[in-house]
Parts: structure tokens; C-alpha cells; sequence
């Protein structure tokens, strides 16, 4: 099964349990943000990824630059242990992790989680690739991607059993709006998939697509690379297809 089934399985399992007040809040906020969101303000191809120092799911600090000695690295950052299609997403990235070893690609993942919560989510899918701990969401914020969920979701949350403070430390209600950022040996970043609906995510099958040696090149011109905005691209070769010279990157839009 595809990434994207389980994540509509997911949502259909949701719709069937949850109250309607419960889901009308959620769609009412997504389709706010959707509504709002500026994705031209986010990361692009073609810019440096910031310098970052986070902690792992250890405590201990790791460096953007220690993941790009070792070359490529895709960052995939997720809402919280408590999202189930982010769970989904992690699982799937790590049962092909083998692959992007094989492409001498390193995976990351990111969330505003503590260090303690990041290794309940390490553990509780056998994660082996690092899971990093933005707290506050400074990465997150520049790179443009932070999003203020209502206060009406944070009732909602607690009644789910997530205790905010705990896991993240504070009571913002911020969380990453979930992205996948391919970032070259040289710290510049090639492709994103950005997308303020938190039921579509990359599949990991479109991440080794774009992560082939060609788009990480040093060579490598950002006109052939695509910020995803707002919809799921069904192939990474079709947000891959060269554009006139001169043109901006293709921007695939709802």
C-alpha cells in the first residue's frame, strides 16, 4: 500500500470516530491556513539551508553540517507523535531506508517534540536515522514553515491525551506544517514538498526519485527543481521536467 492510501485510510478511520464538531474544527483550520498560507515565504530551491545545531533523540547535539559531511540529506518535519498520518510518514521513510542509504542520501527528522518525546517516537517505530528535537521551532520558523493551530485545538488535543507542555515544552499550539526539504552536499536546497494539508506527505518513493545523483549535482540550476505547493505531485519526475532557461521554478498549485 502507497503512502498516500494509508494516509487516506487514516483519514477515513477519523472521520468514522471522531465527533463532528471535533472534525469540523480541524477542516475549518486547515482550510484556514490553506486560505493564508504564503508558500512563496518558504524555503526554496536554490537557497542555503540555515546553519542549525539540534538535539537528538539522545540529548546530544547534532549539527547541520555533521549530516552534510556525509553528503545529501532529506529533513522530513512532522507535527508530533500524536499525528497519526506523521507516524504513517515515519514508518514508510524508514522501511525504505535502505534505499536512500544505497543513494548516499542521509534522512533526518524534525519536530518541536523535547528530546524525551523524540526518542518515544524513535523507539516506538525503530527508527534508525536521526530524529531531532526543534524546540520552539526555530529551524521550522526559518525556513518559513511554522503554523499557530487555533486555540480551539487545543481542547480537542487534551481530550486526545496529548499534554502539550510536556512534550513540547510550552503551550504555542505551534507546530511545522509538514515538509520534506532535499538539501545537496552543499548545503543548497534542490526540491521541497510543502503542503498546509496535513493529510499529503511525499511518498518516500518520490523522495529517492528526487534525490537521483542528477539533482544533486554541484551543477545542478534550481530551474529544474519544484517547490510543491498544495497538492501532491502524483510522479517526482513531472515536478523534475526541465523548464525554459530563465524561467522561475515550476510552482504546481491548487
Amino acid at each position: 500500500m502507497s503512502l498516500q492510501a494509508s494516509l487516506q485510510s487514516a483519514y477515513a478511520d477519523f472521520q468514522k470516530a471522531a465527533p463532528a464538531p471535533v472534525i469540523d474544527t480541524f477542516n475549518s483550520g486547515v482550510q484556514a491556513l490553506q486560505d493564508s498560507f504564503d508558500a512563496s515565504k518558504a524555503i526554496q530551491p536554490g537557497q542555503k539551508l540555515p546553519e542549525f545545531t539540534l538535539q537528538d533523540a539522545t540529548g546530544n547535539a547534532v549539527t547541520s553540517a555533521s549530516l552534510l559531511a556525509k553528503g545529501p540529506l532529506l529533513l522530513s518535519f512532522y507535527r508530533g507523535e500524536w499525528c497519526p498520518f506523521c507516524n504513517l510518514e515515519l514508518r514508510a521513510l524508514q522501511s525504505r531506508l535502505p534505499e536512500f542509504t544505497a543513494a548516499g542520501v542521509t534522512l533526518a527528522a524534525v519536530s518541536p517534540h523535547l528530546p524525551d518525546t523524540s526518542l518515544s517516537v524513535a523507539e516506538k517505530h525503530a527508527l534508525e536515522f536521526p530524529v531531532l528535537s526543534d524546540v520552539g521551532n526555530q529551524l521550522a520558523r526559518q525556513l518559513g514553515i511554522v503554523w499557530k493551530q487555533p486555540e480551539a485545538f487545543g481542547p480537542i488535543l487534551a481530550g486526545f491525551g496529548v499534554d502539550w507542555e510536556k512534550k513540547y515544552g510550552n503551550q504555542s499550539l505551534e507546530v511545522p506544517i509538514p515538509a520534506t526539504v532535499l538539501v545537496g552536499a552543499d548545503g543548497v536546497v534542490r526540491n521541497v514538498f510543502l503542503d498546509p494539508d496535513y493529510t499529503k506527505r511525499l511518498e518516500p518513493e518520490a523522495a529517492l526519485e528526487i534525490a537521483e545523483p542528477s539533482s544533486l549535482s554541484p551543477s545542478f540550476s534550481p530551474r529544474y527543481a519544484a517547490t510543491i505547493r498544495l497538492v501532491l505531485a502524483p510522479h517526482a519526475r513531472s515536478i523534475l521536467t526541465p523548464q525554459n532557461p530563465g524561467q522561475p521554478p515550476h510552482q504546481t498549485t491548487t
